[in-house]
């Protein structure tokens, strides 16, 4: 049985989601699609949209066949943590192929760039760090080195967020010389970062945008989903009254801040170079998540680095406990959330090839990337009214969905 394995976050699932499911399985002539997707808190530092089990359902009725968890421990992180994790979990399922997204659309020109980075890395380094010390941001620096190395005049754009992306999968696979055979699917209809609604194949940014503004599922809206995705959200909703957003998480994030010792904010991933005294400072002058973004941000702070580091302030998340996740040389279980019967049977060939435990769901003294994984859940549901809030947590705790 040939798998083909994704990265995946289906912030919702979209129309360019399902085109990317079935162009892979067509591309690849898979049998199985494997996902390997963000839970509760998404890469970019955000709250996911709706909770992880009912972004599985989607997926599974759609064409995917197995969702395993990224952990949150790689998942809230840099493009390269978030690939090695990703990318460590499915080759732990022994997957045949994986399949990414790209602007660029082409693989050989990822394998192409990626030789050319290793031929000249030390360079590459040396103009980065260059550039940090400048007080310019991590993306901005990386963009230079690129640019001294002559990757920024090759056919691949590594500015562009898929491409990123892609190219840290491409690196994962091949630093390790990983099993697996890459392929790669061009981006088609809206860009990555549109706020609008254009057509059928929409950004999830621009669809989010507009489930929040109307808090509904309108035409426009419909258009970009597929039938099963707008019943999960529509699902979601009537069970918990919300869609989550960082708005939402304001008043408790403004709470922890303000009450918490600023040593004590320097000790939470992220808080590099006195970010935290920023953090602290504006606290208090702020009336909404949004002003207090534009307020901490700078040139050398990205949003999305800053997002991030607030995500960690709200799950308790320390640098001492990241940093002992990433000495660990690998993930040391798969997290089941869902497969339909093929993925049963793919999970059935594998089972004596899989070396790590596969879970379906959170366990006591498992591991400290599971304990840190149920924080996360817990700040997750907080929001929520507490007998909802129990109720979806217990989620946690049953067998993975089967379709």
């Amino acid at each position: 049985m040939k798998s083909c394995g994704l990265i995946v976050e289906y912030n919702p699932f979209h129309n360019g989601h399902l085109y990317h499911v079935q162009t892979a399985k067509e591309q690849t002539k898979a049998d199985c699609i494997i996902a390997v997707m963000s839970g509760s808190f998404l890469q970019r530092g955000e709250p996911a949209i709706i909770d992880k089990f009912h972004r599985a359902r989607a997926a599974l009725t759609c064409g995917v066949d197995v969702v395993i968890e990224l952990p949150y421990a790689y998942a809230v992180q840099s493009s390269e943590l978030f690939a090695k994790g990703a990318v460590q979990l499915l080759h732990e399922l022994r997957i045949d192929c994986l399949c990414f997204g790209s602007e660029q659309g082409h693989i050989h020109s990822f394998k192409s760039a990626y030789h050319q980075l290793k031929r000249n890395l030390a360079i590459f380094h040396t103009e980065q760090r260059k550039y940090l010390d400048k007080g310019w941001s991590f993306p901005e620096a990386s963009k230079k080195g690129y640019e001294i190395i002559g990757l920024a005049d090759s056919k691949i754009d590594l500015t562009q967020p898929n491409n990123i992306l892609g190219f840290s999968y491409v690196k994962e696979v091949m630093e390790l010389n990983l099993p697996i055979e890459l392929h790669t699917i061009k981006r088609t209809g809206s860009n990555y970062h549109d706020h609008t609604i254009n057509n059928e194949i929409a950004s999830a940014t621009s669809i989010r945008r507009s489930l929040f503004s109307t808090n509904s599922l309108s035409p426009q809206v419909q258009h970009t989903l597929p039938h099963d995705s707008q019943q999960q959200l529509l699902k979601y909703r009537d069970l918990t009254t919300t869609w989550h957003s960082w708005e939402l998480y304001f008043p408790y994030l403004q709470y922890r801040v303000m009450t918490t010792p600023v040593e004590e904010l320097a000790q939470i991933h992220g808080m590099v170079e006195g970010l935290e005294y920023r953090i602290k400072k504006t606290a208090r002058e702020v009336s909404s998540f949004q002003e207090w973004m534009e307020r901490v941000k700078t040139k050398r702070y990205t949003w999305t680095r800053i997002q991030r580091t607030f995500t960690h302030l709200l799950t308790n998340t320390k640098k001492s406990e990241i940093t002992t996740i990433m000495d660990i040389p690998s993930i040391p279980y798969v997290r089941l959330l869902g497969m339909t019967k093929t993925g049963q049977a793919f999970l059935r060939t594998k089972k004596k090839q899989i070396e790590i435990p596969v879970l379906s769901g959170l366990k006591k003294e498992v591991h400290p990337i599971l304990s840190l994984e149920e924080r996360a859940s817990h700040a997750y549901y907080s929001i929520l009214p507490s007998q909802i809030k129990n109720q979806m947590f217990t989620q946690e705790l049953k067998h993975p969905i089967i379709i």
